[in-house]
């Protein structure tokens, strides 16, 4: 997926008949009026599609039944204009399996306090109207976003345009295709799972395949095709000269292409938006995918190391939410730490991060690798620009999941990192490493993390909010105390209520 103008939103206004022919016209006119201008808002990255107005149990059902077979739409935005009782909404809202927003807003900014009369207070009466559907949200217990406020304000948009994007990303991950390569790094506990239930809660089709199911792809390789890939690599990065035309690795470039274009090929056939690799199970490959890995998350692929496929669900859906804004997503890894003032995280991983995150065009160089005990592996060097970030990560406590995040700030080396050959990000951690790590690890959060320099909290938090999961947020605001609370009570909150 590179462009959610291709989906939708759908807009429905609620009224009754109660009010004449000629109100319900204005209603449907002033419905269309707020649609075309969610839609034509750069903040929200989808169409915004009006409905006729609902005033009827029967167009309701109708209405979120077409929602839930169709392609399009991710999801319903609800606005009551005038009164509408809420009890003919209760059939369609408990078939919907759609992501809803509830909008409180009105048609008119201002009130004409001059000539107002009922006439006008029986039409735009969004305050009287949004309360009673308000209440049969909360009745019927439903996962809804409510945004308050006037329809054209720019707080109003930014906050559906970050709704939108998290429905964007929940869509996408409703059937969503997942490759493992082999199986999880042996006895690490964070990067398992159950993919059974990731499918029913989460839409996660987790699917193992053997390393020489991509070696069969990649024997499938022309010598053409890998020359036109080679061409593209000395074009697009800051080539280091082994790796140049005549220098001696340039045989080892040639492998790391030939690796790109056969798992590229293999994930397109088979439909797949993640994958998984694991540098213990290589049978059948030269060198450890780095390049490959690296490029195809550029193009949008979820990726997880070492048989990651929950931290891949959520590199992907982190990347649909991130199409069309500035800054990057990527795999990241908290790899070691600098107690100054203030205390860092240098991160990154063995080969595995985006160059989305770079600073400055990448080189690409080839190094050892003292794991895995393959051929030296390529990869893109650079190190993430400056700037606020967000690290997240999906982690499966047996009787639930749960997202962690973290935000933070982005930082230079202090001095330059010349002896270290891979791609890394170095931030300050949010309220500050000693309490984020404390309360990451208190909560469980895993090693492997999703990384955006594009996304915030709000995203996330949307994203969890529509999906039904737990989420815990580090920022400036965690207090350490109240953290441990947190999950005390979200503990008694999720037994009681997960099934």
């Amino acid at each position: 997926m590179r462009n959610l103008s291709q989906l939708e939103l759908w807009f429905a206004a609620g009224s009754q008949s109660l009010y004449g022919d000629e109100t319900l016209v204005t209603v449907q006119e002033h419905s269309e009026d707020i649609a075309h201008g969610l839609s034509q808002s750069s903040q929200i990255p989808v169409n915004i599609i009006p409905k006729p107005v609902m005033t009827t149990a029967d167009g309701i059902t109708k209405l979120c039944a077409e929602a839930n077979r169709n392609d399009r739409c991710i999801g319903l935005i609800a606005w009551m204009h005038t009164f509408s009782p809420a009890k003919m909404w209760i059939a369609g809202l408990s078939t919907l399996h759609k992501p809803l927003a509830h909008l409180h807003t009105q048609y008119n900014r201002s009130l004409p306090w001059s000539t107002i009369d009922m006439d006008f207070m029986n039409l735009n009466q969004s305050a009287h109207g949004d309360r009673e559907f308000g209440f049969i949200g909360a009745r019927m217990g439903l996962n809804r976003k409510v945004i308050a406020g006037f329809w054209r304000d720019d707080a109003v948009l930014k906050e559906l345009g970050i709704w939108t994007r998290a429905a964007a990303a929940w869509h996408d991950s409703q059937g969503l295709k997942i490759a493992r390569f082999g199986d999880n790094m042996r006895n690490v506990a964070v990067t398992e799972g159950d993919k059974v239930e990731a499918q029913v809660r989460l839409g996660y089709l987790v699917a193992g395949y053997g390393i020489g199911d991509l070696a069969d792809c990649m024997a499938e390789v022309s010598g053409r095709e890998i020359d036109k890939l080679v061409a593209e690599y000395d074009e697009v990065y800051e080539t280091a000269p082994p790796l140049r035309r005549g220098g001696k690795c340039r045989p080892a470039l040639r492998e790391a292409a030939k690796i790109e274009l056969g798992l590229t090929a293999f994930l397109e056939e088979g439909g797949f938006q993640a994958f998984t690799d694991n540098f213990e199970d290589l049978h059948g490959l030269a060198q450890l995918p780095g390049i490959a890995v690296q490029r195809l998350m550029a193009k949008g692929y979820g990726f997880g190391a070492e048989g990651d496929w929950k931290t891949a669900a959520l590199v992907r859906a982190m990347k649909v939410m991130n199409i069309g804004l500035q800054g990057g997503t990527s795999f990241m890894e908290d790899y070691t730490y600098d107690f100054g003032e203030p205390a860092k995280v240098l991160g990154a991983h063995m080969l595995e991060v985006c160059p989305t995150i770079a600073g400055r065009r990448p080189s690409l160089e080839i190094h050892p690798l003292s794991i895995g005990g393959k051929a030296d592996p390529v990869r893109l060097v650079f190190t993430a620009g400056s700037g606020p970030a967000v690290n997240a990560c999906l982690v499966d406590l047996g009787g639930r999941f749960r997202i962690v995040a973290n935000e933070m700030e982005v930082v230079q080396p202090e001095k330059p990192l010349a002896k270290l050959p891979v791609a890394r990000a170095v931030w300050v951690p949010k309220p500050n490493l000693e309490a984020a790590a404390t309360a990451w690890i208190y909560a469980g959060g895993s090693h492997h993390t999703s990384f955006s320099q594009a996304l915030t909290m709000k995203h996330l938090e949307d994203f969890a909010q529509i999906a039904g999961i737990e989420f815990l947020s580090i920022g400036n605001r965690t207090h350490l105390e109240d953290f441990r609370k947190e999950l005390r009570w979200n503990d008694v909150y999720y037994l009681l209520n997960w099934r």
